[in-house]
């Protein structure tokens, strides 16, 4: 049977005691070990292992009913209890049928993609939308976050069998705006497929994840899905009109006739006139759908501005009105591991953190901590494992270029052999120092600083371990940071 007669002719219950048309489908998972008694395994495709190999296990543990690629020649099970469906593209029509068998969701979703800022903007959505008197959420890299609910460890586009419950849930909850990020995995391997997203916005684009999509141009394409192909064809995007590939996302949702707003200096409907800095952050002018309003926000980053202006178009294009929600921008506050200042020295030396990790993003928050330098502006990071290995260089020339001092260590070096990692990095800042041990790296850094001197440690922000080969040992640089001060007083 193909899948679409799946999708057309079961109806999917929840609870044991309801009768489906054909069959008992309880729940559906891409995971075996997650399997219980009625559910629909779907064998995806993987990196190293096919779901083929884990049907048996599936079977073992109760699943009823199995989706598999459509090949040449069909999987066949010996097991003539158990309905085998095909699929064409597996994982596309996998979202698909999770979406049916765990709706409602909240009316509108919205979604965030490009290279850096995803996290911020959509939690500063979900903070805009609560102070506008909206129940609202956000689920990504930090988890779900909202009214009520535990917040767990995230990824940053889950698989749907973990995602659409959540988002479910939030809906029985009476949650009704949530703004999720759209990851370039996610959007390539169809997580999203199953969800009706009303508002699609986009950040920026720089090289990241090379080591999964090849290209620059496979990476773009991977995010353009979101506009060519996901967004509900009545919704309504939000794009920084002032990055390079903006055009051609708006040249796509032009040709499909979907209503746009754009966002940044060269925009036409939220236009960034002006920015100075101040002393709780920056005072800015923006002109929005030909009203000029002048306000202060809490961040010294350009690019933290940038993505409180997505958020802003993301809130209007979820019907806010537009003076209701500038009014909130000002009570905005920053995300956690976001260019997070975490320490503050007798000597006037500030510490801060935060997650970049590609060389747009290192570039970025060297060149807004540089404004706010008075003396040296000093750097540790590292580049992670197993991942796009072109960016170590770029990130280690960046580095020498806008940093006065560089600490070279270790970042999730996973698989591969740390050292290599570093001398790669090093290659392009001889000047640096190499301490491969974070601990220490840090704490060294900070003993370096003298009066009024600025420290950044990038790469991790918010995260809370440590993977070197195939172990995960906690670790958080925030709390690392604040341990070497509370015992160095």
């Amino acid at each position: 049977m193909r899948l679409i007669d799946l999708l057309r002719g079961f109806e999917f219950c929840s609870e044991y005691d309801k009768v489906c048309k054909h069959s008992h489908i309880t729940g559906i998972t891409a995971d075996s070990r997650k399997v219980g008694p009625g559910f629909l395994f779907a064998a995806l495709p993987g990196g190293n292992l096919s779901g083929l190999n884990f049907i048996q296990d599936a079977l073992s543990r109760g699943a009823v009913a199995i989706m598999v690629p459509l090949t040449d020649s069909p999987y066949l099970l010996k097991e003539t209890s158990i309905s085998i469906f095909y699929s064409e593209n597996i994982r596309r029509d996998y979202s698909k049928l999770v979406g049916k068998f765990y709706k409602p969701y909240p009316e509108n979703i919205s979604a965030v993609t490009g290279t850096n800022g995803k996290t911020s903007v959509i939690e500063f959505t979900r903070q805009l939308l609560k102070e506008c008197g909206l129940a609202s959420a956000s689920y990504g890299t930090l988890g779900l976050i909202s009214r009520g609910s535990p917040r767990d460890s995230g990824l940053t586009t889950p698989d749907p069998s973990d995602l659409y419950p959540k988002l479910s849930e939030l809906e029985k909850n009476k949650v009704n705006h949530v703004a999720i990020e759209a990851s370039s995995h996610g959007l390539d391997q169809y997580r999203l497929d199953g969800l009706n997203i009303k508002v699609a916005a986009f950040t920026n684009f720089s090289q990241d994840h090379l080591d999964y999509h090849q290209t620059m141009e496979r990476y773009f394409t991977a995010k353009l899905r979101l506009f060519s192909e996901i967004i509900d064809p009545n919704g309504i995007a939000v794009i920084n009109a002032d990055d390079k590939k903006a055009y051609i996302i708006l040249d796509i949702l032009t040709k499909r006739n979907i209503t746009f707003i754009t966002y940044g200096k060269k925009a036409t409907d939220i236009i960034l006139r002006r920015k100075i800095s101040s002393n709780k952050g920056q005072i800015i002018s923006i002109n929005v759908v030909g009203e000029e309003y002048k306000l202060e926000v809490p961040f010294i980053a350009d690019f933290q501005i940038y993505n409180a202006l997505c958020a802003l178009g993301i809130v209007i294009a979820n019907g806010v009105n537009p003076k209701i929600a500038i009014s909130a921008l000002e009570k905005l506050e920053g995300v956690i591991g976001r260019l997070q200042l975490v320490s503050e020295l007798s000597n006037g030396a500030r510490i801060y953190v935060d997650y970049a990790h590609t060389p747009d993003a290192i570039s970025n928050v060297l060149l807004a901590l540089r404004k706010c330098a008075t003396k040296k502006l000093n750097i540790v990071f590292g580049c992670g494992g197993n991942r796009d290995r072109d960016k170590r260089a770029k990130m280690g020339k960046i580095a020498s270029n806008l940093a006065d001092e560089v600490v070279v260590t270790d970042d999730n070096p996973r698989d591969e052999n740390a050292s290599d990692i570093r001398s790669q990095i090093i290659k392009a800042c001889p000047g640096a120092i190499e301490i491969g041990d974070r601990r220490q790296a840090i704490k060294i850094a900070i003993g370096k600083l003298s009066d009024d001197d600025l420290l950044v440690i990038t790469g991790k922000g918010h995260e809370k371990n440590q993977i070197i080969k195939d172990q995960t040992f906690k670790f958080d640089d925030i709390e690392e940071i604040r341990n070497i001060m509370r015992y160095s007083i």
